[in-house]
């Protein structure tokens, strides 16, 4: 699949809708997005951009049903989905595919002709530093070490007309692997990709540790991903990319970048600051006739960013849980209203005392839940860990304070989190785990209320005949 054949399937089930209105880049795109997600809409196709002859995509992942069309699978739910994609990625890896060309090489352009300004490029809030070309956006770098090729998901911000600033935080693979050329005193190269197979953007956003996001791909889709050798970068490249920004990052020239309006729905404190970051230096240019920009509007959850983030660290987070080999794990869920990343709520069948409590360390022990997540809660299985009124109803009537809270002091943090001190480095954050569940090793535990198994039986057969909708 690739971003075109994606909207197509989109807009067969009626998940996408074009607009042929003409709209301007400068804020009225991202407001006009921002609008159509709180309401619930579909995907946005911006086909009259001011200014410009090629479209603009936003809203992909605004959905489970648009989440499950890029992944190629049919579920209802976000917890469905993830344990799909768990599934999945614990059985063999389907390999990669070295192809020898592909329809992003339509246009070739050389550092002589590089110009970024010929793309929509959205400016999305006022306080926004400038127009930001990356927001749904890959950055394909190799280690130069292992020769392992890493596919991150940064912002990129357009300095100018052959520059883009990238916001590689710090802790991240990136800037690990920045910091190898750095010590060897060479240039990073990188290739930024905008659009594509909206799986291997999910399978960048996702925290997969020893794999290669290609084969994810591959194994989740049941073939494998095609890419080929950039014979000036030396990086894989999708063949089926939309726009493909090829150049090197200078760990010695850093450039401001920012501010930027986050999906925490806070800027950081980047704001009224100047803050350099890595600089894309874009050499040559790659994009299909008529690119679609893809591009997402961040800010306050939840937008399609949020359902991503939640969809991948969910998969990822209950994948890591399954490689524990942790028994009576029934579903796991990362809400998109948590950011898609600061809570993480687990469902268990509980086997032993204590189960539920090495359930909640086990949470923030993996790749996923170590960066950024401040709270856990357990639930018992009765309850799926997506459905967000029986979790609340389990922290009301199941979960006591002083018996269920554990507070971890130290823990690795995203530096966007507001809630942290802005005079601190931001890097360290707090944890508290909740044990919602009835203690296993209760003799006497709490009577739930339960219906007639018989008379219930005997009404769901005659609910039409009440007069109710199945």
């Amino acid at each position: 699949m690739d971003l075109r054949g994606f909207i197509s399937r989109c807009e067969e089930i009626g998940e996408l809708k074009r607009i042929t209105a003409e709209v301007d880049w400068n804020l009225e795109i991202s407001h006009i997005s921002k609008l159509n997600e709180e309401k619930g809409g579909p995907a946005l196709l911006f086909e009259n951009v001011k200014g410009y002859s090629s479209p603009v995509l936003t809203g992909a992942f605004g959905t489970p049903p648009r989440l499950s069309i890029a992944m190629g699978m049919k579920a209802n739910s976000m917890c469905e989905l993830a344990r799909q994609w768990m599934k999945m990625t614990i059985k063999e890896v389907i390999p990669a595919r070295e192809v020898t060309s592909g329809p992003v090489l339509e246009n070739v352009e050389d550092v002589d002709s590089v110009n970024l300004d010929k793309f929509p490029v959205p400016k999305f809030y006022p306080l926004d530093g400038g127009r930001y070309i990356g927001t749904a956006v890959s950055l394909i770098v190799r280690d130069p070490e292992s020769g392992d090729v890493n596919i991150g998901t940064y912002r990129m911000q357009m300095l100018d007309s052959a520059r883009c600033g990238v916001q590689i935080l710090p802790g991240k693979r990136g800037e690990r692997i920045l910091k190898k050329y750095k010590k060897m005193g060479k240039k990073m190269p990188a290739a930024a990709v905008i659009g594509g197979d909206p799986l291997l953007f999910m399978a960048g956003a996702a925290m997969i540790a020893g794999a290669s996001e290609y084969d994810v791909v591959g194994s989740i889709r049941g073939v494998p991903a095609e890419y080929f050798i950039s014979d000036f970068t030396g990086l894989p490249i999708p063949a089926a990319a939309e726009i493909v920004l090829e150049g090197e990052i200078d760990p010695e020239n850093f450039q401001p970048e920012g501010p930027f309006g986050e999906y925490t729905g806070y800027y950081t404190d980047e704001l009224g600051k100047v803050i350099k970051k890595p600089c894309l230096e874009v050499k040559r240019v790659l994009h299909r006739n008529n690119a679609i920009l893809w591009a997402t509007s961040v800010g306050r959850p939840v937008t399609d960013i949020h359902m991503l983030l939640s969809f991948t660290r969910t998969a990822t987070l209950w994948t890591d849980l399954e490689q524990m080999r942790i028994p009576g794990i029934k579903s796991v869920y990362i809400p998109p209203e948590a950011a898609g990343r600061f809570w993480a709520i687990a469902s268990v069948e509980q086997r032993y005392p204590g189960h539920a409590n090495q359930v909640a360390n086990a949470i923030i022990s993996t790749t996923t839940g170590s960066y950024g997540i401040k709270g856990v809660i357990v639930v018992d299985d009765d309850i799926d860990a997506d459905d967000i009124g029986r979790v609340l109803w389990a922290l009301s009537v199941r979960y006591d304070p002083m018996r269920g809270t554990e507070l971890i002091k130290r823990g690795r943090s995203t530096p966007l989190d507001p809630a942290l001190d802005p005079n601190s480095n931001k890097l360290i954050t707090s944890r508290i785990l909740m044990d919602a569940t009835i203690p296993y090793e209760w003799e006497n535990k709490p009577k739930e209320i339960a219906l007639d198994k018989d008379v219930l039986a005997r009404v769901q057969a005659r609910w039409k005949e009440y007069g109710f909708e199945e």
